[in-house]
């Protein structure tokens, strides 16, 4: 029991921590050349305490992982015919058939920026296993993605905003460099 204590209690403070942080850059008050460094576990705490709110009924279990230089994994657990009633958008008989269903989903994007600009690119996404690419890919984007979050970016460059300068993934955690 206390382990489990002393474990929630640390999600708790990571969560906080990474509120704090990301607080500060949104006020846009830290000094040009500030840089803030978020690590995995305060991203993962982060994301657990803030995605029922932001994900679409449908995802749940919302985790990432730092897999290397510029490279951050997403899991989740996706249930697609309930997203897609979510976004009152309802499958037919056979498409239901095929999309009700909690799966195993897993994505692979490439993080680069400089210049106060960002561009994030998919390398793979896996759905239960089965590796998406080409085709396949482009429709879970424009079906599924981009429609659960219309304002989402995904291969072209935009403002990263908040006088952020540039962001540095590496495995031990997310570096954001304060600009201007």
């Amino acid at each position: 029991m206390s382990a489990l204590c002393a474990g929630l209690a640390a999600a708790s403070s990571d969560y906080f921590s990474a509120k704090h942080k990301l607080d500060l850059i949104e006020s846009e008050n830290l000094r040009s050349g500030s840089r803030v460094v978020l690590t995995p576990a305060e991203l993962n705490a982060y994301v657990a305490e803030e995605a029922p709110a932001a994900f679409p009924d449908g995802v749940r279990d919302v985790r990432i992982s730092l897999a290397g230089p510029g490279l951050v994994q997403g899991a989740a657990i996706v249930d697609f015919g309930k997203l897609r009633r979510a976004q009152g958008d309802p499958p037919g008989w056979l498409m239901s058939k095929l999309l009700n269903g909690d799966r195993p989903v897993r994505v692979t994007a490439r993080l680069s920026s400089a210049g106060g600009r960002g561009r994030v690119d998919l390398q793979e996404a896996k759905v239960a296993g089965i590796t998406l690419d080409g085709e396949a890919l482009d429709f879970v984007i424009h079906t599924f993605l981009l429609p659960a979050y219309p304002g989402a970016v995904v291969g072209q460059p935009f403002e990263l905003g908040h006088r952020i300068e540039k962001i540095d993934v590496t495995p031990s955690g997310v570096g954001i460099l304060i600009g201007r």
